[in-house]
């Protein structure tokens, strides 16, 4: 499972690095237990933005530039 989440506390600066959402949670929990005790965790959580499939179009124009180069390549050939 990738680490695709990001927790931000509602009462300060902190945030989480990128874990796991049940991970993620905890470390939040634990921030307010040791900095704000008393107070209920609220704040945001950050979804981490996915690439789009910009690395798969990217690897599909390659592989036509190379697929266009052999076809030339070959009907160039004597």
């Amino acid at each position: 499972m990738a680490a695709d989440f990001r927790y931000w506390c509602g009462e300060c600066g902190y945030r989480t690095p990128w874990l796991t959402r049940s991970p993620g949670a905890e470390k939040l929990a634990r921030h307010y237990a040791e900095c704000h005790p008393g107070v209920p965790p609220v704040g945001q959580a950050e979804r981490r933005p996915t690439g789009g499939g910009v690395g798969c179009l990217v690897l599909a124009g390659v592989l036509l530039l190379i697929l266009v180069a052999v076809a030339v390549c070959r009907y160039q050939a004597p």
